[in-house]
């Protein structure tokens, strides 16, 4: 079975002496729940960027689901940017519908089952929500289609901790398991449950790539803890 996802000698080059990957080598395997951590200007987010063909690489290849990044490729990932990207002026229903009508892999009774989960008036306009419900609608959107590979970028930095439970119970029970996620987060501790897989990710590099059991098993220590460890300024 090919990986969903395969970085071979993936480096990206922002100036004559700015690499924000290097040389990076990574395979993620279909059906896990992947932890991509690192510290602010690791290269998390041009890696995600790359995924989504936001950006091209300077050398070295990159295929999802073995193919490279584009038109066939977006139709397999669901992807959720840190930033909103949603028109504020809609209301809940109407980004909903547009996104029913957009991706042909979009469920919409999964979408306001969660909208009722979440007590989340479909009939409100985005503009007049708080910033935390704005990023539950945002995830809402993107874990109501059945991709293959989701990518979230921080999808709990914004919410409370009271809904933080219950996102992550979202992301656990509104994903096909033969699929992957890739979760980028500052809060390990937060999310270090539901991980299968970590990667640490330094200076643009792969610096550890192991099962949770395994570091909990080989390093004695919490996925956090080892973190706090590795990157410990």
């Amino acid at each position: 079975m090919k990986p969903i996802l395969e970085c071979q000698g993936l480096s990206k080059r922002y100036s004559s002496s700015f690499y924000a990957l290097n040389n990076l080598n990574l395979a993620l395997e279909k059906g896990q729940i992947v932890g991509l951590l690192g510290p602010n200007g690791s290269g998390k987010t041009t890696l995600i960027k790359l995924i989504n063909d936001c950006l091209h690489p300077t050398q070295g290849t990159i295929l999802i689901d073995g193919m490279e990044p584009g038109v066939a490729t977006k139709k397999l990932i669901s992807y959720l940017p840190e930033r909103t990207c949603l028109d504020l002026s809609m209301k809940v229903k109407d980004v909903i519908a547009y996104y029913a009508d957009f991706y042909e892999n979009f469920v919409t009774e999964r979408a306001y089952q969660m909208l009722q989960d979440l007590e989340i008036n479909p009939n409100a306009r985005l503009k007049s929500l708080s910033k935390g419900t704005k990023e539950k609608v945002q995830l809402i959107l993107i874990m109501s289609r059945d991709a293959k590979l989701y990518i979230l970028d921080e999808p709990i930095g914004g919410v409370d901790p009271a809904a933080r439970d219950y996102i992550l119970h979202t992301i656990l029970n509104n994903y096909n398991e033969e699929a992957t996620i890739l979760l980028s987060t500052h809060l390990i501790q937060d999310i270090e449950n539901i991980l299968d897989r970590v990667v640490f990710i330094r200076q643009g590099q792969v610096v550890l790539n192991q099962t949770v059991d395994e570091i909990r098993t080989q390093h004695g220590k919490s996925v956090d803890s080892l973190f706090r460890e590795v990157f410990r300024c």
